[in-house]
């Protein structure tokens, strides 16, 4: 296509830069899209990296870019914006018209995540082929990236990148345009139906010739002696010209991939990364240790071979970044289970014939996310905060371990609502991904022990967990893994020996060509001692050790489960307490109370909840673990009774100091899951605290001033009345000593050595005349004796004598009760 000649690509740029922050988005958006089908690509090569800069922002996270993470669809912005950055829209044929030249661009090693930046700056050549080829040397921190990768790695990267957002703007991250565009990329190259659609070019420059391979004098010392390819006809390279047309567009398919893989899960712990780091030992230990042929072993690396000390990476996603990774996940089971069923169950010619797409469905779980997604998961069940948010993690785990809900099957569940039975035909991806089902079950039954249960939300997580492996079949597939697991070696040796291949060597961990029984040991032992290390200790999930732990958890549930009853009874009440007529009663009002009405509903609601999840996680679990219900009905029957003898009122466990009490790790625990609390209540002057809703702020502080000034003035003679064993000096503790209440608050709640110590003086306070509920009881009272033709100083008297009498008999009362 003939293109105008009449400005150069610098003023271009210039101007294309100067109208970036006048126009509006959807005139520049106009205006890009013609001038992408108008320039040819040798003047579209500098506006390239700058466009995708104001798109994406900047990888140093100054510019925002066009805010895709928090662009929603109720933005006049957003169609323009979506439209723009479609498979098909403008910026990707301008992508494409650039592929087609063969141009380079530059990416920053820096930016990638931490363990690639340190193997790389190490010497060391990551395992993932999309980095290979790809490095400038002499060593430059450059990566060198045709336009599509280029894209894709700064499309993944703003998802990352530590960007300061202007204030107030948030919304739903799967209502983002970033959350849709990632899906709509997934949809359009790794497709369930049909092949990738081919590129704009169709000419014999659309495609990529294979990278230039590497010269043998560079220092690299890669992880393996062999090519890395995970499909060893087409993924590793770019095609040919003449290669198969499916086999040009594939390309595209394993490079998006792959980034979205590396920039987003590919971070983890210094401890982890150390154990990971030496793929090449860890395999020739295994191949030594299962007896195999030496056809792939590697010459033993020497000790502490490519150890990577300076590595750190204090890294934490996001919760939209673990929602984007789940997007992912639940694609990539979509993708896979597409396959079709000839595919699966072929022979081994057919097999090799196959195409290239089939054979991306193939093996795309388990070679390309299966590692980095078990650690990127572990890294967050360890240090991920103790509260509702860990619910983004804990749904990625649960759609990794379920992909028999992506098979586009419309019967998953039955018509009462229970689970069916999982196929048999994935006892083998239960097999390769023992792991993901125990070893994370087991972080997740620590940090269950450590949360408060009573929360809704928080009871809901351990539900979920429970209804998934309490699926049919589930249990005695996990079962029948760790017994391939513990398979002593001795009995291998004697099977056939043959070569078994890895991940990393070609192997296919979907391939059926192997004999099932040998193979399934391997798999299941390669799975483990890849991901843990040859030295793993590991503990059966249906062993004697984690029955420990989940008897534990049961408790905690069954107590959690005692302590919501008791918020729900206390919600009750103080709904009760807060109707109208209880501004009629002359009881004692808590100036403690902070809840509102509202707020108890809403907590009682909170804790119904709670109920059926706890009651149902708890039934699930018996039938996960076979739990005997005598033990199960005994247990809860304890907790109820300790509960009933008044668990509820002791003080976390704690132990005395200079200071008071301190919390010991138990009450911490007994605080954090709501077994035992502190009555956290008013502990200064009584007289000098918040003025609240109830009370009328002139007459509380007016009140104060007129009992200060008695208080001054009497003080004296108030103490002496209260020191009498007489019936006035009970008459006068009652209405003027505060020294019991604040005795008896001390039992209740932790005080400071400076708070015991504090003097307590008898006193009077007249704040109860302010409260409104007393100057309404007042007001009745006086319009009650004027229709019984009292005047106000009588009805004064009256009232007085009254509640002096009133007060006079409860206490009296109350001096009974004390007596033994």
């Amino acid at each position: 296509m003939a293109a105008p000649a009449l400005q150069q690509p610098s003023y271009l740029l210039a101007n294309l830069k100067a109208d970036w922050t006048i126009k509006p988005l959807h005139q520049r958006c106009h205006e890009l899209s013609k001038i992408i089908e108008d320039y040819p690509a040798k003047e579209m090569h500098a506006i390239f990296p700058w466009l995708v800069e104001n798109v994406f922002g900047s990888l140093d996270g100054i510019l925002i870019g066009w805010n895709l993470r928090y662009l929603q669809a109720r933005m006049t912005e957003y169609n323009i914006a979506m439209d723009f950055l479609d498979p098909s829209g403008p910026m990707m044929k301008l992508v494409y018209k650039l592929q087609a030249e063969e141009y380079k661009y530059e990416f920053p090693v820096s930016y990638l995540p931490g363990p690639i930046k340190s193997s790389i700056q190490a010497g060391v050549l990551p395992d993932c082929p999309l980095f290979h080829n790809k490095i400038q040397f002499p060593m430059s921190g450059l990566l060198l990236l045709n336009p599509f990768e280029y894209y894709m790695f700064s499309f993944a990267y703003s998802l990352i990148a530590p960007k300061n957002y202007p204030p107030g703007q948030h919304g739903s991250c799967s209502d983002s345009a970033y959350f849709v565009l990632v899906n709509t990329y997934l949809k359009y190259f790794l497709p369930t139906e049909g092949n990738v659609p081919p590129s704009p070019f169709s000419d014999p420059r659309g495609t990529v010739a294979s990278p230039a391979p590497r010269s043998p004098s560079v220092p690299y010392v890669g992880y393996s002696g062999h090519s890395t390819s995970l499909l060893k006809r087409h993924i590793t390279h770019q095609p040919s010209v003449n290669a198969d047309p499916a086999a040009q567009e594939i390309w595209r398919s394993e490079t998006l991939l792959q980034v979205f893989v590396e920039m987003w899960l590919h971070h983890y712990s210094l401890e982890m990364y150390q154990k990971l780091q030496s793929p090449q030992v860890k395999l020739a230990l295994l191949q030594y240790r299962l007896s195999m042929s030496s056809m792939l072993c590697q010459p033993p690396a020497p000790p502490g071979s490519g150890t990577l000390h300076t590595y750190q990476e204090p890294f934490m996603p996001s919760e939209e970044h673990v929602l984007v990774v789940r997007l992912l996940v639940k694609h990539l089971h979509a993708f896979s289970c597409s396959l079709k069923q000839e595919s699966i169950f072929s022979s081994t010619s057919a097999h090799s014939h196959s195409s290239p797409l089939e054979e991306l469905k193939r093996v795309v779980v388990q070679r390309f996310v299966q590692q980095k997604l078990y650690v990127f998961l572990q890294h967050c069940f360890g240090h991920w905060p103790l509260d509702a948010s860990f619910r983004a993690v804990l749904e990625t785990w649960l759609s990794y371990i379920q992909p028999w809900r992506y098979t586009g099957e419309k019967n998953n569940t039955q018509a009462d609502g229970q689970n069916r039975s999982v196929p048999d035909k994935w006892a083998s991806f239960v097999q390769e991904n023992l792991l993901m089902y125990t070893k994370l079950f087991q972080g997740f039954l620590n940090r269950a022990m450590r949360t408060d249960l009573v929360n809704a939300k928080n009871a809901l997580m351990v539900f979920r967990v429970a209804k998934v492996f309490v699926q049919p079949n589930l249990s005695e597939m996990i079962q029948k893994a760790e017994q391939l697991f513990l398979e002593p070696e001795h009995a291998i040796l004697q099977r056939q020996n043959r070569v078994f291949l890895t991940p990393s060597h070609g192997g296919s961990f979907l391939s059926s060509r192997q004999p099932m029984g040998t193979d399934s040991v391997f798999k299941v032992k390669s799975h483990v001692y890849s991901l843990e290390g040859q030295d793993c200790q590991y503990n059966l999930m249906f062993g004697p050790d984690l029955r420990k732990n989940v008897l534990k958890l049961i408790q905690i549930i069954a107590q959690a489960r005692q302590t919501a009853k008791r918020i729900s009874d206390h919600s009750t009440e103080m709904a009760a307490n807060n109707s109208f007529l209880s501004w009629f009663s002359v009881g004692s009002s808590d100036q403690n109370n902070t809840f509102n009405g509202g707020e108890m509903d809403d907590m009682g609601e909170g804790v119904k909840k709670t109920h059926e999840f706890l009651d149902k996680a708890l039934d699930y679990l018996c039938q996960i673990f076979r739990l005997n219900a005598g033990q199960l009905s005994q247990m809860m029957v304890n907790v109820a009774s300790v509960d009933d003898e008044g668990a509820s009122k002791q003080l976390p466990d704690c132990i005395p100091s200079e200071n008071g009490l301190l919390l010991t790790d138990l009450g911490r625990l007994q605080i954090i899951n709501g077994l035992r609390r502190f009555e956290i209540e008013y502990q200064g002057d009584p007289e000098l605290q918040p003025i609240r809703s109830y009370e009328n702020a002139f007459l509380v502080r007016l009140m104060f001033q007129i009992s200060s000034f008695i208080n001054a003035r009497f003080g004296d003679h108030m103490e002496t009345l209260c020191s009498r064993q007489d019936l006035l000096g009970s008459i006068g503790r009652h209405y003027l000593s505060r020294c019991s209440k604040v005795a008896e608050q001390w039992r209740k709640s932790p005080v400071t050595r400076q708070m015991r110590e504090r003097p307590q003086r008898a006193r009077l306070s007249l704040r109860v005349l302010a409260s409104y509920r007393t100057l309404l009881i007042l007001l009745l009272l006086y319009m009650l004796l004027a229709l019984l033709s009292f005047g106000v100083l009588s009805s004064t008297g009256l009232i007085l004598v009254v509640s002096f009498l009133y007060e006079l008999l409860l206490n009296f009362l109350h001096e009974k009760l004390k007596m033994p």
